[in-house]
């Protein structure tokens, strides 16, 4: 039976795009020990109004690097982290509280309120965040950490070692991966490369409005399920 691998950085209230490719793999592998990049999604949340997906805004997590560019996503410091969880509770209440499923999202988000105001590191926020959206879908896959196994640093033959070490027969890939994949890497060792395009399971309109944005967006207006048969067991 095949066995599908999604590789991803923790992601702070990831975009619905993110989301929905881990939801389509069997285990989600956290790639926590590679550098930290200001311009992606570990430490901020692209939001939008209610009906107005043009006028999104970033929520954005203050974070300090203790050592410098080069920090990894795993030791990347949060500021202020108790400022941080009100104004997070507010922005998100004030965008997305009209939504016809608020109230069943709201409960959801509690806890990472809770531990963002109690943590030292943005990972373990991020990495909360993205569990808890899976929770509310109704994945039921696998999580591990990239930073438990010893792989090669060549970033293809990193992502089919962390595949192989996951017991996977499949990676899967986003659509950004097709610029850099050199899939001759996974051939070689019997793997599997699969792009994800988008999943089947969401409303057509939802996906294209919605992916590009903080899955809260959809899932504020939209229950969202997972089908059984994209649910691994644990």
């Amino acid at each position: 039976m095949k066995r599908i691998c999604a590789i991803h950085q923790p992601n702070f209230l990831p975009r619905l795009s993110t989301l929905a490719k881990i939801a389509s793999a069997d285990v989600w592998v956290i790639l926590d020990d590679v550098q930290f990049c200001r311009r992606d999604y570990q430490h901020r949340a692209k939001l939008a109004p209610l009906g107005s997906c043009d006028a999104w805004r970033w929520l954005t997590l203050p974070v300090h690097l203790p050592e410098g560019q080069r920090t990894e996503i795993r030791k990347v410091e949060l500021v202020d982290p108790h400022v941080s969880a009100k104004r997070v509770g507010r922005v998100l209440t004030h965008e997305l509280g009209g939504g016809s499923t608020w109230s069943e999202l709201r409960p959801a988000l509690e806890p990472i309120l809770l531990r963002l105001a109690e943590s030292k590191h943005v990972h373990e926020v991020a990495e909360l965040s993205t569990r808890a959206l899976l929770d509310i879908v109704g994945w039921q896959g696998e999580i591990v950490r990239s930073s438990d196994f010893e792989v090669t640093q060549e970033r293809s033959a990193r992502l089919a070692d962390l595949t192989r070490a996951v017991r996977a027969d499949t990676y899967l890939c986003g659509t950004g991966g097709r610029r850099y994949l050199d899939t001759s890497v996974f051939t070689q060792v019997g793997l599997t490369v699969e792009y994800f395009e988008g999943p089947r399971w969401l409303n057509p309109g939802v996906w294209r409005s919605g992916k590009g944005l903080s899955a809260v967006c959809a899932l504020s207006e939209h229950r969202l399920q997972v089908p059984v048969s994209h649910c691994a067991p644990n």
